[in-house]
């Protein structure tokens, strides 16, 4: 192989792999400012490939230039950035490492929170919100610590503890009634909405009981993300309840 050939080559992983970071980065400030998510996210796929091009093509050309042939520092930046967005995709991916592709969970998969029907406008308008029944043994296999929330309280004074804690939470309320309410959690990099559907009941003491449902507007799979909500939505309320932080402002 020529020496042009060659510092082609070297050129390329390093163009690759600058694209690698360049492209995710776009993506990332394009989902910051309000622009689609999934373009955000497609964007972050795209980087991702770019990366792991730049890393193959620089591994050729540090292999290519290991007798003195000009290009060895190109073939090294595309190894090098490359790497870095592999690196980034298993970081990003790891929290899902063996899960369903679902993306609906519930503390109830028997009688799971429902969601009121969307207006016209609405992300979920025209939507199917009803429980996939095939995701329910998924759901019982993955996430087994899933499971209502029991306060020794009135499900009044629990509702107004869990709807504090959401709030506290960052989520948006967007539609509430006696026993139950909505709201929108937003991922803090791409800016993904789920919803969420929580519900109060009483238990045959009097006592309340509390179910969640979490679900992501967008794709299939949320690698765990949803379960990840429902636990941090759960100890938010144990503990406010156990530490008798007020249940309002």
């Amino acid at each position: 192989m020529s020496e042009t050939s060659t510092s082609r080559t070297a050129t390329a992983a390093a163009r690759f792999g600058i694209a690698g970071p360049g492209v995710t980065i776009v993506g990332i400030l394009m989902s910051q400012a309000g622009v689609a998510p999934m373009i955000g996210f497609l964007l972050f796929q795209v980087g991702i490939l770019c990366g792991l091009v730049g890393l193959i093509l620089g591994l050729v050309g540090i292999f290519l230039t290991r007798h003195g042939v000009g290009g060895r520092s190109h073939a090294a930046t595309g190894c090098g950035l490359g790497a870095l967005m592999v690196l980034a995709l298993l970081v990003s991916a790891s929290p899902g490492a063996g899960l369903p592709a679902i993306n609906d969970i519930t503390t109830d998969l028997d009688d799971p929170p429902s969601f009121a029907p969307a207006p016209a406008g609405h992300g979920n308008a025209g939507r199917d919100m009803g429980y996939p029944p095939d995701w329910k043994p998924l759901v019982r296999d993955a996430y087994p610590d899933l499971s209502p929330i029991r306060l020794a309280v009135s499900p009044p004074q629990a509702y107004a503890i869990t709807l504090a804690a959401a709030e506290a939470l960052g989520w948006k309320i967007s539609l509430r009634n006696k026993t139950s309410f909505e709201a929108r959690a937003t991922t803090p990099l791409f800016r993904f909405v789920d919803d969420v559907s929580v519900r109060v009941a009483a238990d045959a003491s009097g006592q309340a009981v509390i179910d969640i449902r979490s679900k992501s507007r967008d794709g299939r799979g949320d690698l765990g993300a949803n379960a990840a909500r429902i636990r941090t939505f759960s100890s938010a309320v144990l503990e406010r309840s156990a530490g008798g932080i007020p249940a309002s402002k």
